[in-house]
């Protein structure tokens, strides 16, 4: 069994307004994933350090970023970032550069766990349908285009409030999406602006967003997490 997550972090401002990194990597520990991909892990201004001190994560959670050979300090790409349990190897990571009119990417790693190979792919997709529907597709491009066919993670906010049009129509061609439920607004979640999909050669044994007491506070999204297994 092998657990992701995603989780839209808001640069670790609560919804008490306040910036407290260590709350946040208290949800992280509390998730217990293999991999968590992250949405607005950098700070937004100045030097677009990480929101989570690269100190803070080595000593405090068996958690690695994945090295992106981004800007000094920064932990991600146009805020994605992916983090993996240090005893997960990784295989190969690139940078996915994103249509859109403000700067968006997305960021994709192989890795192994426990001798299983996934490739991964985390995203904070555009306000506009129009963009989200465009980004969708350079991000399945950009997988078809990669070399191996390992079976296939894709997770972040995706900014859509549609239950099953816009962008995810172009997710839902060959991939099926984790039940995890509502998770915004944290204190009283409305809508899945937060999905886990998978490739047919993975099922989900079970999945849903976390609502512990840290996590209603830490973000104004709730992450989200899924326990995969091999399809039979």
């Amino acid at each position: 069994m092998i657990r992701v997550a995603s989780y839209n972090m808001r640069k670790a401002i609560g919804t008490d307004r306040r910036r407290r990194p260590e709350r946040t990597l208290d949800v992280l520990n509390e998730l217990d994933a293999d991999v968590i991909a992250l949405q607005e892990a950098d700070r937004r201004f100045g030097s677009r350090a990480s929101a989570l001190p690269f100190r803070l994560i080595d000593e405090h959670s068996d958690y690695k970023p994945v090295p992106l050979d981004t800007r000094a300090g920064s932990i991600g790409w146009h805020g994605n970032a992916l983090l993996v349990r240090k005893k997960v190897e990784v295989l190969d990571r690139i940078l996915v550069h994103l249509p859109s009119l403000e700067p968006r990417g997305a960021v994709m790693a192989d890795v192994r766990i426990d001798g299983i190979d996934l490739r991964v792919v985390g995203m904070h997709l555009d306000l506009s349908g129009l963009w989200r529907r465009r980004q969708a597709t350079a991000i399945l491009d950009h997988l078809d285009a990669r070399p191996g066919d390992p079976p296939r993670v894709m997770m972040g906010d995706l900014n859509e409030w549609s239950v099953r049009g816009g962008c995810l129509r172009e997710f839902a061609a060959h991939h099926h999406f984790a039940e995890c439920g509502r998770s915004f607004h944290a204190r009283r979640p409305i809508v899945q602006l937060d999905r886990i999909m998978v490739s047919e050669d993975l099922r989900v044994v079970a999945s849903g967003a976390h609502h512990s007491a840290a996590a209603r506070k830490a973000s104004d999204h709730l992450p989200i997490w899924a326990d995969l297994a091999p399809a039979a």
